[in-house]
């Protein structure tokens, strides 16, 4: 019989502690449970690995050898666990809404990884990010807590703003955002933190407050109030056609454009995730 890499470990653990009880309990086994299971280890080897009385525990020469070994071929062991999880893990992305551009399919055909893809309220600004719900979020920047989370920037695109047929500025190609300053607009909720003043383009009103006319937390809320005359709202370029609807129009603005990223927390050390940014990235 050869052993087993359970025993390999407990013998690793049981040769660091130099002490059966504290391994036992470092390795949440019972302490003889660990015991019997080293004494068939050295039968199996045919070796003794540890000198033991009453008191004390010390590594034997063959000990000694086997301790080098067993922690390479722990580690060997583990690092091919994890790449064998990495190739068969399918990766969680969340998005706040319908994302055109193509690119869902180019991601999809990153490096042959898997994605599940799924959508998250406005109201959570991170995509599922922060619950753990997401590996990875398509997200507007800014991002909240942005020092929870790193990012790649994917897109930039314009900014349109949507408004009704009959607003005096939906005959102009451009619209100068200086003439929207006294618009009612409507808001992202509060939860949404820096984006909601990003799309309201807090920075780019000199210190004015904005006029909030209505929240809305979907798209589809975002045209009822807009159809309602509640306000206008900021949206990308490449999502005009959502808002393409009777009624209703979208304009060009002068604003600085809006950055579409790929992010994910910056305690997760998975290689799966690194990789895939690094491909989306390059792509």
């Amino acid at each position: 019989m050869e052993p087993h890499l359970r025993d390999l470990r407990y013998f690793v653990a049981v040769a660091e502690e130099l002490h059966f009880t504290h391994a036992a309990e470092h390795l949440r086994i019972a302490q003889p449970t660990l015991s019997r299971q080293i004494r068939q280890l050295e039968d199996q080897l045919g070796v003794t690995l540890l000198d033991r009385d009453q008191r004390t525990v010390a590594l034997t020469v063959a000990g000694k050898e086997l301790l080098e070994s067993a922690r390479k071929l722990l580690a060997m062991w583990d690092e091919t666990v994890a790449r064998l999880t990495a190739a068969g893990e399918t990766l969680r992305v969340g998005l706040q809404t319908a994302i055109g551009r193509g690119i869902l399919a180019e991601l999809e055909g990153v490096g042959g990884h898997k994605l599940e893809f799924h959508s998250t309220q406005w109201s959570d600004p991170t995509c599922g990010l922060a619950s753990r719900e997401s590996d990875l979020a398509l997200v507007w920047l800014p991002m909240l807590d942005a020092e929870r989370y790193e990012w790649r920037v994917l897109r930039a695109e314009p900014r349109w703003v949507v408004m009704p047929e009959a607003h005096p500025l939906a005959k102009a190609e451009t619209v100068a955002f200086a003439d929207l300053l006294d618009q009612p607009f409507i808001a992202l909720p509060s939860e949404a933190g820096p984006q909601r003043d990003f799309w309201l383009a807090a920075d780019s009103r000199g210190g004015r407050r904005p006029v909030v006319g209505a929240e809305a937390s979907t798209a589809e809320e975002n045209v009822e109030e807009i159809g309602l005359g509640r306000g206008l709202c900021l949206i990308a370029e490449e999502n005009v056609p959502m808002y393409q609807w009777p009624g209703i129009t979208a304009r060009k603005t002068d604003l600085e454009p809006c950055e579409l990223a790929i992010a994910w927390r910056a305690d997760d050390d998975r290689a799966t995730v690194r990789d895939f940014v690094a491909l989306a990235a390059a792509g």
